[in-house]
């Protein structure tokens, strides 16, 4: 028989189709085994842990069979409670597998201290960014006479003077008085000055 007519003959169709049927069996059970392998369609959504404590972030996650890891803590966030979840990853709303870990990180007891920098003399624009890198907020701006303009010459926190050293709570705002550049010479002054008097120049 020639490839021809076997190629065309009862028996090949009959092979075709075994083989064929062979290959969708054993893809389905590949597929099969590997959806029960991985748990696909089984899983968890992530909840949100954000303002629990670390108990309340435990017995949750225990519900869903999850886990967590504490990481560290951080600066005090006073939109969030003492010692409650302010970040998590994977973040909630995110579907993970059973028995995954959620990472935490967990809130302060309350705002650190930081030393008040000497910006005495220097610029508003000086000023403010140091200000800002130690984790302090700008307060109300007044100013008063003095030659430098925008010119730091007081600090003061709810009404108390500051000294470069001093140690204030982070986040804390602090006031700057600054100077408003307007004084110069009085022209009254001049005014009241005798004009010179001229000497002859035959006086002698």
């Amino acid at each position: 028989m020639s490839l021809k007519d076997y190629l065309k003959s009862r028996v090949f169709v009959v092979q075709v189709l075994i083989g064929v049927s062979i290959i969708a069996v054993l893809s389905y059970l590949f597929f099969h085994w590997l959806t029960f392998t991985t748990d696909h369609g089984h899983e968890i959504t992530v909840p949100d842990l954000r303002k629990l404590s670390e108990q309340q972030v435990e017995e949750k996650l225990d519900d869903l069979d999850l886990d967590y890891v504490l990481l560290d803590s951080v600066d005090y966030n006073k939109d969030f409670p003492k010692h409650s979840v302010v970040e998590q990853d994977p973040i909630a709303g995110s579907k993970v597998k059973k028995n995954r870990k959620i990472y935490i990180k967990i809130n302060s007891s309350g705002f650190t201290m930081v030393k008040i920098p000497n910006l005495i003399e220097k610029t508003y624009r000086q000023a403010v960014p140091t200000l800002k890198s130690l984790g302090l907020e700008e307060g109300t701006i007044t100013y008063k006479p003095y030659l430098g303009k925008d010119m730091v010459l007081e600090m003061r926190w709810n009404g108390k003077k500051l000294n470069p050293g001093d140690k204030v709570f982070k986040s804390s705002k602090i006031d700057l008085i600054l100077g408003d550049g307007k004084v110069g010479f009085d022209d009254t002054q001049l005014d009241s000055i005798p004009p010179a008097t001229e000497t002859p120049a035959n006086a002698n």
